[in-house]
């Protein structure tokens, strides 16, 4: 009988890929019972649909054709048309060029989920790697991954971004412009890691020392082969967490950025750029378009908090029996 496939936990009751079978299965449970979560999942799969409408309009929307393109929709005869029921269009208004509000609300959701879900296609894998790599193999490996990540730690986030952001400022790679959107993806990517890789650090010196792993080095495994089996299944759940969580970071620092003038490119309709188009207006009593991002972003940001915490709470073994 093979040592790993068949190593027990501490008391022997199960197998540990039963044990790990068991985890998910009680995690999907705690989470389908829990009506905060099912609602805010609820909430991001409406934007989630948003984005895709927002996306297929960028797609089937040409110039002089059925659909118009968001450039083509200017008209100053509809400029600052407050919020009302009368069509679609003006559901939330219009702003200073008569473009509709709520077509720039949808495109910036568009936007900012894309932007979350590509940084951290970046950021959590490389976290979980080099955590994995510096809690596993210790020595001199841990003392460069946790000097690089405490460096980077020591400097405010968005000063990074910032900095990153200039020098990308005139940069094309592979067709693509880096000065806009897609370095912004980078960016955010390559500074977002350091959260991740301490978790998943600390959790694989703990995995690193129970019976199975110990029981995979006595038969010959390699380390690579003993990493990707049997200790990254095991902290896998830490970056599951760490990428709905780090959705919420990104968002927030391309509303930051984009606000700033440092996010997407000039034109492009996000949540930031509509917040540093309509903050002067306030004054003149046309509220609607800074409502309209501010509301946006907060719902979503909110939605994707509550259901990290409590996907972070289902997937927490110790929280199993409450």
């Amino acid at each position: 009988m093979d040592a790993i496939q068949h190593q027990t936990s501490a008391g022997g009751a199960e197998p540990v890929a039963q044990r790990g079978a068991s985890l998910w299965a009680d995690a999907r449970r705690r989470l389908a019972r829990d009506r905060w979560a099912m609602l805010c999942l609820g909430i991001i799969a409406f934007y989630v649909l948003l984005a895709l409408g927002g996306a297929m309009y960028e797609a089937l929307a040409a110039p002089e054709g059925g659909i118009p393109t968001f450039e083509e929709t200017i008209n100053f005869d509809q400029s600052y048309r407050p919020p009302s029921l009368d069509s679609l269009r003006n559901l939330l208004g219009t702003d200073w060029a008569g473009r509709s509000v709520l077509l720039k609300t949808v495109l910036g959701a568009k936007v900012s989920l894309t932007v979350g879900l590509m940084s951290n296609l970046i950021a959590v894998p490389l976290g979980l790697m080099l955590g994995a790599a510096a809690g596993y193999f210790g020595r001199r490996t841990d003392a460069v991954i946790v000097w690089l990540y405490s460096t980077m730690a020591s400097v405010p986030g968005i000063v990074l971004l910032i900095a990153m952001k200039y020098a990308f400022k005139n940069v094309t790679f592979l067709g693509l412009n880096l000065g806009g959107i897609h370095g912004l993806y980078i960016a955010l990517g390559v500074t977002a890691w350091v959260g991740t890789c301490r978790y998943v650090r600390a959790e694989v010196m703990k995995v690193r020392e129970l019976e199975y792993v110990l029981a995979a080095r006595a038969v010959g495994r390699g380390n690579v082969m003993i990493l990707l089996r049997h200790v990254l299944p095991n902290v896998l759940h830490l970056g599951i967490i760490s990428f709905s969580l780090g959705v919420v970071g990104a968002i927030t620092a391309e509303v930051t950025l984009s606000y700033l003038g440092l996010g997407v490119e000039v034109g492009m309709p996000s949540w930031g750029t509509m917040i540093d188009g309509a903050r002067m207006e306030l004054h003149a009593g046309r509220w609607w378009e800074l409502a309209s991002a501010v509301g946006a972003m907060f719902l979503l940001v909110l939605a994707l908090n509550i259901f990290g915490d409590r996907l972070r709470d289902a997937l927490d073994p110790r929280l199993k029996n409450v």
